[in-house]
């Protein structure tokens, strides 16, 4: 059990216990991963409401019902609990683990093998590219283009230690992460 705040309490809840809760219909699983990795796997019956916009998108029809909040390992969604149990949602659990542990449990997830590789991948696939580019440029034009290493080496200190990240934000803005799967 994760504690909060003096009143609410984040509890939390394993993968086969929410498989047996998601059969019966007992929960609501909503997924606060990015689209477009919620559109690359997710779990069947789950709700996306991306972290990134979670405060704009009321969840419907609870009556009765409890809030399981998943994400990929765990992190995002403890974040996303808390702005549930503080305004005023007072059924809310959190999937152990997030995704990872669903998958490792052997239990199934639907997805799109068309849809964009996850955010995180691109930043690095983007970041290493850049790296490299200043690196060669700075070997074989002009030492000046080293620079441009220095600056994304700087930016993922930065997004390291204050937990945002701009390049990330830059790339969810392309058209190809808008996309999102609809369950």
């Amino acid at each position: 059990m994760i504690n909060l705040s003096n009143t609410a309490q984040l509890t939390e809840i394993d993968a086969i216990s929410l498989k047996q809760k998601l059969d019966l219909q007992e929960v609501i699983l909503v997924d606060v991963r990015e689209s477009g990795e919620y559109a690359t796997e997710h779990i069947v019956g789950s709700i996306s409401r991306p972290l990134s916009t979670f405060d704009q998108n009321p969840i419907a029809n609870i009556e009765g019902k409890t809030l399981v909040i998943c994400c990929q390992s765990g992190m995002r969604s403890s974040g996303a609990s808390q702005k549930l149990l503080e305004n005023g949602y007072d059924r809310v659990i959190q999937l152990k683990g997030g995704l990872l542990s669903w998958k490792a449990a052997g239990l199934t997830v639907q997805g799109n093998r068309n849809a964009p590789i996850s955010l995180f991948r691109q930043v690095q696939i983007v970041a290493g590219s850049l790296v490299a580019l200043g690196t060669g440029l700075g070997i074989f034009v002009s030492p000046w283009f080293l620079l441009m290493s220095g600056f994304v080496g700087c930016g993922l200190v930065f997004a390291g230690v204050t937990n945002t990240c701009a390049m990330g934000i830059l790339l969810m803005k392309l058209p190809y992460n808008q996309r999102t799967l609809q369950s």
